[in-house]
């Protein structure tokens, strides 16, 4: 079963791009989720990249802001590439399947503000 379920808090602002030929809709977050560690006693956090598709990428970044909490719910991917060195690259990152909006947002408030 590959199923994930977090809630963090956005590092920056999303940045939505459609992609060419499809006009797919995306976005990649970072989301910061916290933990506690049990050593130090201190709360420490987690960077998690996701993907974010389709309608919810589009919402994501016309609604959320740097710092604003969302929880996500997807599955992880792992995928690799060559980068143009010619080495290749391992990537571990999050799929949403859905997102909520936990902090509230001004609506209609646009993707540059």
């Amino acid at each position: 079963m590959n199923k994930v379920i977090l809630i963090g808090r956005l590092t920056k602002n999303p940045d939505l791009r459609f992609l060419p030929g499809s006009g797919a809709a995306t976005t990649s977050i970072t989301l910061a989720v916290d933990k506690y560690n049990t050593k130090t006693g201190q709360k420490e956090a987690d960077f998690v990249p996701v993907v974010i598709w389709g309608k919810q990428a589009e919402s994501t970044a016309n609604y959320m802001r740097k710092g604003h909490q969302m929880a996500i719910f997807g599955k992880i991917q792992t995928r690799n590439y060559e980068n143009k060195d010619g080495k290749k690259v391992y990537v571990t990152e999050v799929v949403a399947q859905e997102v909520k909006f936990l902090s509230k947002a001004a609506q209609g408030q646009s993707q540059n503000s």
